[in-house]
């Protein structure tokens, strides 16, 4: 049975091209919001965000798309009941959405976007663990562990070092968090079964491959690692 990867952010860069590299493994859930889904393939049946449907008799690989505002809790919930609706299962959660306009903290209007950053760049990625662990995952512990379950969250190397004067106050601040976040997530999470990792990579593709990031995501998938961040700053990958 193939795996089924939740993957919020899925129309940006770090979607698209983790859709594309791993089409062949996955059952894909895209979540994305402003930007309209590139269907990396021509073999595969795709899902609109309208459930308009179109499918090629001779697909091999799947993606489902859904859009939703994740910034909005609501949206969250419908999220999660709508992939166990279709797919009965998630098997791995790739949290992927960010929230990334940068500005110096004393701009005019520079916290105006704090909320909804908070809400994408943290939140989203908390609260859809915790719907899928209530609504799936929190009473299969021995299922988790036999199929690897496990979240993945993107973070960046802002949320490990200061780039000064670079107005990723707000943004730093929500990866560290989010950091944090994983560490306390893989520790409650672990008692039903599911894993938590981040990766937290510097800017792609200009200073660390695109790939890299990507082969990083998909190790975590499929080790027994639990509670590790992955700092990628175009040296070799540490652990925190």
């Amino acid at each position: 049975m193939r795996r089924v990867c939740v993957i919020t952010g899925a129309s940006g860069s770090l979607g698209t091209a983790f859709i594309r590299q791993y089409q062949k493994r996955y059952d894909f859930v895209a979540i994305h919001h402003r930007h309209g889904l590139q269907i990396p393939s021509q073999n595969e049946t795709f899902v609109d965000p309208l459930n308009r449907r179109r499918s090629v008799s001779e697909n091999q690989e799947r993606v489902y798309a859904i859009r939703a505002d994740l910034a909005l809790e609501p949206e969250i919930e419908r999220v999660c009941l709508e992939v166990l609706q279709r797919f009965h299962q998630v098997d791995f959660l790739l949290n992927a959405a960010v929230y990334g306009r940068w500005r110096p903290l004393l701009v005019a209007d520079a916290l105006a976007d704090t909320e909804a950053a908070m809400r994408v760049n943290l939140l989203a990625p908390i609260r859809l663990a915790v719907g899928f662990a209530q609504h799936f995952w929190r009473a299969r512990l021995r299922e988790n562990l036999e199929r690897g379950r496990n979240i993945v969250n993107v973070s960046s190397t802002a949320g490990v070092y200061v780039y000064p004067d670079c107005g990723q106050g707000i943004y730093s601040a929500c990866k560290a968090a989010l950091n944090f976040a994983t560490y306390h997530m893989a520790s409650e999470f672990w008692h039903i079964g599911v894993r938590v990792n981040a990766v937290a990579p510097n800017s792609f593709p200009s200073r660390v491959p695109t790939l890299t990031v990507l082969e990083q995501i998909a190790s975590f998938d499929c080790s027994d690692e639990t509670g590790r961040l992955a700092v990628l700053d175009g040296s070799e990958p540490t652990r925190a």
